[in-house]
């Protein structure tokens, strides 16, 4: 089968699928990456011969996935939509699916994964990072918001209370190491050992039965993952909070000072987050 898309760079080498994000250097999702996502989801539940496994990372080094691209929230929305039935159009339903796809997915992260790029990565089964530069973080408090595309639940469940209330009402950034200690991630690893670690376990994966992956699988998420309720509940919340004045004069404002462009903001964004003055 073959993988062909406008936002996507995709290769299959020893029963693995490459999917690196390549959409501007943010690899903000929005239209076109999800349109892409939805489709790459698709073709991995008719289980494409040949493909064991499934790596997601970046064509940039500073950013896995900024955020969702907040000027196309509808728009996007829409695409993800297709993904599912009515009344599951939301992103968030979306990266569910993905979630349940009959192979193991990993993502290999370098840079900033935030908001929907870290709920991105929470969808897959394992996360690697590089030590020396992945951030992650949710920062949706910090705007009047909250998670709204499953980082809620995945962060609930991997870290416990505690922990999960923290990274999510603080907005913050988080490095490698301390959202390895977290249980956020798999592993942080010095960015000059993460690629081969990840395809040597990939590869190693996708050479086993088949049958048996999907069924262990299955069995951990069945476990484990949040179920649609939920997903669709915060996706509500989110949509709902969005729109609110105060939600909106705080995004102006971080749009005024370089919000979803390259520059300081966005790479010191859980900082910047606290600067908001009315």
């Amino acid at each position: 089968m073959a993988f062909d898309y406008a936002s996507l760079r995709t290769r299959v080498e020893n029963n693995v699928l490459y999917a690196t994000l390549d959409d501007g250097p943010l690899n903000l999702l929005g239209v076109d990456l999800v349109r892409d996502l939805v489709s790459l989801v698709d073709a991995l539940n008719r289980e494409p011969a040949g493909v064991g496994a499934v790596v997601i990372d970046s064509a940039s080094p500073e950013y896995f996935s900024a955020h969702v691209d907040l000027t196309a929230v509808p728009r996007y929305t829409v695409e993800a939509g297709k993904a599912g039935g009515p009344g599951d159009a939301s992103l968030g339903m979306f990266l569910h699916k993905l979630a349940q796809v009959p192979v193991i997915t990993v993502a290999k992260v370098r840079g900033r994964a935030r908001g929907g790029g870290n709920e991105l990565a929470l969808a897959c089964d394992m996360i690697f990072a590089a030590r020396e530069n992945a951030v992650f973080g949710q920062f949706e408090c910090g705007t009047g918001a909250l998670p709204g595309a499953g980082g809620l639940q995945h962060l609930t469940r991997r870290l416990g209370q505690h922990r999960a209330i923290e990274v999510i009402t603080s907005a913050d950034d988080f490095d490698a190491d301390l959202a390895e200690r977290y249980g956020w991630i798999n592993r942080a690893l010095p960015d000059a050992e993460l690629d081969d670690f990840v395809e040597r376990l990939a590869e190693r994966i996708a050479g086993f039965p088949p049958e048996g992956i999907k069924a262990a699988k299955r069995a951990v998420n069945g476990l484990t993952l949040a179920g649609p309720a939920h997903v669709r509940s915060d996706a509500i919340l989110f949509q709902s909070l969005i729109n609110l004045p105060e939600t909106r004069e705080r995004l102006s404002y971080l749009a005024g000072r370089g919000l979803q462009e390259l520059g300081e903001l966005e790479t010191h964004l859980g900082r910047f987050l606290t600067e908001f003055r009315r």
